[in-house]
């Protein structure tokens, strides 16, 4: 029987053949050799793939990132609620914690609410930490893998901090910049008028709607040292403007990745903790469990260490110049 293949925006849900692929077979070619180049570049610096449970009794404290759930029949027991990860970034960091040396996973993650031409509910992620590196230097190891992930290795790269960037396309300083600074520079941008964010929800919106646009198409774009609300868990350097020690990557105007050196001191991780279930309380939102053994790891101590994640289905969009996520998807949430 021939193979059948349906391209996305087809009429494969309506059909008999509501059962096939929207990714063509050389789209699966593609992956299949995009994977293969981004474990030959590990394997060649001696950093070992590991795997983590996707799911988990904790779920991620960050208010913007919905966790899926289910639920765990035990025998003779009470259903237990556990949480689809969102990331493997807290057992990875409890590894290593307990001396796995420098390591990376390739798996998938599910974010509740997400959808969109560049977002899908389940996506694949690239993570890797690598141990006494700053996250500087790891920038530089991180232009290494897309160039060799890409086959192209005189792909440019440009370095810019946050608060540069914004001075150089907006006039304005990120790190001074009051809510209703930010709320003017962002008044021309259709829908937003009505709209009530924080501070971070203005720069948030400045930078995806009036900056990423203008990033240069054919090099990759470095932005480094983000505001410290913007910290996540990454260190916050104390300079006399305190910022943290974050970096994102763009090819273009496609986000593709996000770098930290790594925050090691377990109080301020608590503390972040509880000020994200505070903030999530105060939206209406629940409280989910924070990770308790994370933390313990991080007390037992964590090694210096710079991580990043990224994003395989928007690298493997930019390797084949598609537009939209399902395009390098087999089969898309509304197929699954």
């Amino acid at each position: 029987m021939p193979a059948r293949w349906v391209p996305v925006g087809g009429d494969c849900g309506q059909s008999r053949d509501f059962w096939c692929p929207s990714a063509e077979i050389k789209m699966l070619q593609a992956r299949a050799c995009l994977l293969e180049r981004i474990r030959e570049f590990f394997a060649a610096l001696g950093v070992l793939e590991v795997e983590t449970p996707i799911v988990s009794q904790a779920a991620a404290s960050d208010p913007a990132l919905a966790s899926f759930r289910t639920h765990w029949y035990a025998s003779g027991a009470r259903p237990q609620t556990l949480y689809l990860h969102t990331s493997p970034e807290l057992p990875m960091k409890r590894l290593l914690a307990a001396g796995s040396g420098p390591i990376f996973q390739i798996c998938k993650v599910f974010r509740d609410g997400e959808c969109g031409h560049r977002h899908h509910p389940e996506f694949s992620m690239l993570e890797w930490y690598r141990l006494h590196l700053d996250y500087r230097d790891l920038m530089t190891e991180v232009a290494d893998l897309v160039r060799h992930a890409l086959d192209r290795p005189t792909l440019a790269a440009r370095h810019i901090s946050y608060r540069e960037l914004f001075r150089i396309h907006l006039g304005l300083d990120p790190l001074r910049a009051d809510g209703t600074t930010l709320r003017q520079a962002a008044a021309a941008i259709p829908g937003t008028r009505e709209l009530d964010l924080d501070r971070d929800g203005w720069l948030d919106l400045l930078l995806t709607r009036r900056i990423e646009p203008r990033l240069e198409r054919e090099q990759l774009t470095f932005v480094y040292d983000y505001p410290p609300s913007q910290a996540a868990l990454a260190r916050i350097r104390p300079d006399a403007e305190p910022v943290a020690e974050r970096f994102e990557l763009y090819l273009g105007d496609m986000e593709l990745a996000n770098g930290f050196q790594e925050l090691t001191d377990v109080d301020e991780q608590r503390r972040r903790f509880d000020a994200e279930r505070h903030e999530s309380s105060a939206r209406g939102l629940e409280p989910l469990p924070v990770d308790e053994r994370f933390l313990a790891a991080l007390e037992a101590g964590l090694p210096e260490t710079a991580g990043v994640a990224l994003g395989l289905d928007r690298l493997l969009m930019v390797a084949t110049g598609s537009t939209h996520i399902d395009q390098v998807l087999a089969f898309p949430v509304e197929r699954a």
